[in-house]
């Protein structure tokens, strides 16, 4: 099999038989490409065509921290549940539809730091009301920056919710440090992601890939 960007990869778990990879040119950059593969045998076979993204308006960074508009880099699991504020696209992951009081909670000193949560009060810090991020949160999957497994616990301050979403602009916009794509690329790629394969996810300017 012909060998690919994924083949470069050292630091995946065994198990993982999904890989997506978001890279730029440079640490800087706003602009990336995203790549899927699947396992076959000893190697990674494309799945997807290769798809243009938009990362963290301060580009990558390798100590990303809460309210810094970098993506952080590393290797990292795609979260258990996938959601969105609309109806379920066809998604192999348990679906959450989100509804208004769903929030993703940033407030550092919050026991809940980094997770999703219930609430009808306002939560601090940074948190986000889910439900009125639209279009970006029309679908998003969870990228487990700053949790487990990542790590065994959210670190305060560290950063915060870190998902692969929809552009919130039609023609692609810089994010606070997310991974976006268009409507289009983000369902083909939710459609794709199996639970079964362990999918994770490399973020790394183009240069660094070898790190991982």
């Amino acid at each position: 099999m012909k060998p690919t960007r994924a083949t470069r990869l050292t630091s995946l778990p065994p198990h993982a038989r999904q890989v997506v990879i978001v890279t730029g040119e440079g640490w800087r950059t706003t602009h990336a490409t995203l790549e899927t593969y699947d396992r076959a045998g000893d190697g990674w076979r494309p799945a997807l065509p290769p798809l243009p993204a938009r990362i963290g308006a301060d580009g990558f960074s390798d100590r990303h921290v809460e309210g810094v508009p970098t993506t952080p880099t590393g290797v990292y699991a795609i979260g258990p549940t996938i959601y969105g504020i609309a109806a379920d696209p066809g998604v192999r992951h348990p679906y959450h539809r989100v509804a208004v009081d769903d929030w993703w909670n940033a407030e550092p000193d919050s026991p809940h730091y980094n997770s999703f949560q219930r609430s009808a009060e306002q939560l601090g810090g940074q948190s986000e009301a889910l439900w009125r991020e639209d279009p970006a949160y029309t679908h998003f999957a969870v990228i487990t920056y700053n949790m487990p497994p990542t790590v065994p616990a959210p670190v305060p301050h560290a950063g915060s919710g870190i998902f692969l979403h929809q552009f919130s602009r039609a023609e692609g916009n810089p994010t606070a440090g997310c991974v976006s794509l268009s409507h289009e690329h983000l369902v083909a790629v939710l459609t794709w992601l199996d639970p079964e394969a362990a999918p994770h996810v490399v973020l790394s300017p183009a240069e660094c890939l070898d790190r991982y």
